[in-house]
């Protein structure tokens, strides 16, 4: 009995639910993938750095 109203509930649940558009999912997957190279490319400059700092005093 609880898991058919556990279902029901899911699937009513479910038809509220508003599910972006083709759009918003292109812009928000540049968003997440620029940023994600952006932060790629500032820690591996920031390591770099490091290196080269920590190789003048060893």
């Amino acid at each position: 009995m609880h898991l058919i109203r556990f279902i029901k509930s899911v699937n009513h649940e479910m038809k509220l639910v508003v599910w972006p558009t083709a759009r918003e999912n292109r812009r928000d997957t540049t968003i997440v993938i620029s940023l994600t190279l952006f932060f790629v490319l500032f820690f591996a400059l920031f390591d770099w750095l490091i290196q080269s700092f920590m190789k003048l005093f060893v």
